[in-house]
């Protein structure tokens, strides 16, 4: 034995050769930059003329609680989504969302706890066992559950395995979620990312939940899988 604490690389290393991928944790400089990015996010949002379209088929919009599915690209204003129409009706103690185990996604978990939300890091490619175990644990606590199913790296608009294995675990319903806006501007990135301008008219859109049993065939997993992102086109208008 030689004494020496090992340095935070070193124990880095050391879990990535043991199978363990530890997530990027936000720098300085990106809390900084998040601070900054949720202020400026809810200063335009007061200026939206928002209202709300339901086509979940019932008189209570939404359940107690459950996991929210919305597009990468929707991502900016999602938050602001929750908390004006679903956090106020919803039974849940809080909110957990998947967020990338990357550097980037470091950025995005320091936004996401300026809204108090708590973020679990994972994906389908970094800590994907891992995250869903946690996001369990926080259904378990009787939180709400957010996942953008076509993240971190798409295919723009393809759901992906990671939400219905959620779902099937947790027992929680998926709520699609989506909104459109009059007046954005279209990054050019893999998920053509919107930015909502200010005074702009916005629409949020919660679809029908769709409930996966615990017990399903891979075939029947993949015709839950194809009709989430089925209703999740059916509210997404470009």
């Amino acid at each position: 034995m030689t004494g020496r604490t090992p340095a935070p690389s070193d124990r880095t290393s050391r879990r990535r050769r043991a199978g363990v991928v530890v997530p990027h944790q936000p720098t300085r400089l990106q809390r900084l930059l998040a601070r900054l990015v949720f202020l400026l996010i809810r200063a335009v949002a007061l200026t939206l003329r928002r209202s709300l379209v339901d086509r979940t088929g019932s008189h209570d919009p939404l359940p107690p609680r459950a996991i929210y599915a919305v597009w990468h690209n929707r991502l900016a204003l999602c938050l602001e989504a929750y908390h004006t129409y679903a956090r106020p009706r919803s039974a849940a103690r809080g909110l957990a969302a998947l967020v990338s185990a990357s550097r980037d996604g470091g950025f995005l978990a320091a936004v996401l706890e300026c809204y108090g939300v708590q973020p679990v890091r994972g994906s389908s490619s970094r800590r994907g066992p891992q995250a869903l175990l946690e996001l369990t644990t926080w259904a378990e606590r009787g939180y709400d559950l957010a996942i953008t199913p076509d993240g971190p790296r798409g295919p723009r608009y393809v759901v992906q395995d990671g939400v219905i294995s959620l779902a099937q675990v947790t027992g929680l319903p998926i709520v699609p979620a989506s909104y459109r806006l009059s007046r954005f501007l279209r990054l050019r990135s893999w998920d053509g990312f919107i930015i909502p301008l200010p005074f702009a008219r916005w629409e949020v859109i919660l679809g029908k939940p769709l409930h996966v049993p615990r017990q399903v065939s891979e075939t029947e997993r993949e015709a839950f899988r194809r009709e989430l992102e089925r209703r999740l086109l059916e509210i997404t208008h470009d």
